[in-house]
């Protein structure tokens, strides 16, 4: 063999690393090498009936964001009772929060007036059948509760609201709002017990008041008017067993100057200004 031929075939069998497609190490441009697939920080799933604690108070227009961390932060705060200073605390829409001792909420006051039908519980509570919140779901998303309680079988107007001064001044024992009710009795009241009910009389060593009762003019004497204060009608039921009269039918007709005019029954309608106002000033 000739020494070209020899070195010829020398370089035929030197091989070199790159490009080589049967070498076992991999050899990358610069640039090409592929990149670490980074970790992504797990997302955290926020819950729809949480909010933090600061957009919570601005929210309910009692001051803006960065002075709610300011006011948090001086123990101006409290949720469910207890003082938060914590910043970005969460709080729930169930939640109690008070300002400076002052309850508030994150919605606008809400005003609802219902002329409820029989056949419904004031009640806000699940599992009890058909309640008058069934007939409010569609008024408004804010949170809004029934001030006081009409029977099941009762009839008339209710108010409901998120407005806790409005519920206060409901439930004041010694203001409290008139509401006015028109009652069907099993037989004629007789005058002597008009008399007494207008006068007051206990009952089981209790006092038991009205503000005012009067027969309904141009109907007969078994349809009486009578005005309370009491939130629930529970009294009138008193008032007529102890008398031996039975109730046939409730009707609230008036809550202080509201009354059932263009309100079909088992239909609500939204408070005017005026109405809210004039409500605020009883």
């Amino acid at each position: 063999m000739s020494r070209h031929q020899d070195s010829k075939g020398k370089g035929k069998g030197k091989t070199s690393g790159r490009g080589n497609a049967n070498s076992k190490t991999k050899s990358y441009a610069r640039g090409n090498a592929p990149s670490k697939k980074k970790k992504q920080p797990a997302k955290q799933t926020s819950n729809p009936d949480e909010m933090r604690l600061n957009k919570y108070i601005a929210n309910s227009g009692v001051c803006s964001r960065r002075e709610a961390d300011e006011n948090i932060a001086i123990g101006l705060v409290s949720v469910n009772g207890k003082i938060i200073t914590e910043m970005g605390y969460k709080v729930k829409r169930s939640d109690e929060v008070k300002f400076d001792g002052q309850r508030i909420t994150p919605e606008p006051n809400v005003y609802v007036l219902l002329n409820k039908p029989k056949g419904f519980a004031t009640t806000t509570a699940e599992g009890k059948g058909r309640t008058v919140m069934d007939l409010v779901a569609n008024a408004t998303n804010a949170s809004i509760k029934p001030i006081g309680r009409l029977g099941r079988n009762s009839l008339g107007l209710l108010l409901f609201t998120n407005d806790d001064k409005v519920v206060q001044k409901f439930t004041n024992s010694k203001k409290g709002v008139e509401r006015l009710f028109q009652v069907e009795l099993d037989k004629n009241l007789k005058f002597e017990d008009l008399k007494k009910i207008q006068e007051g009389f206990k009952v089981e060593g209790k006092l038991i008041t009205v503000e005012e009762i009067s027969y309904i003019q141009g109907e007969s004497k078994n349809q009486v008017g009578i005005k309370i204060k009491n939130t629930g009608n529970t009294i009138l039921r008193t008032i007529f067993d102890e008398l031996n009269y039975d109730l046939v039918k409730i009707d609230c007709v008036a809550i202080g100057h509201l009354t059932k005019k263009d309100i079909p029954r088992g239909h609500w309608k939204h408070l005017t200004e005026q109405e809210v106002s004039t409500l605020k000033m009883l």
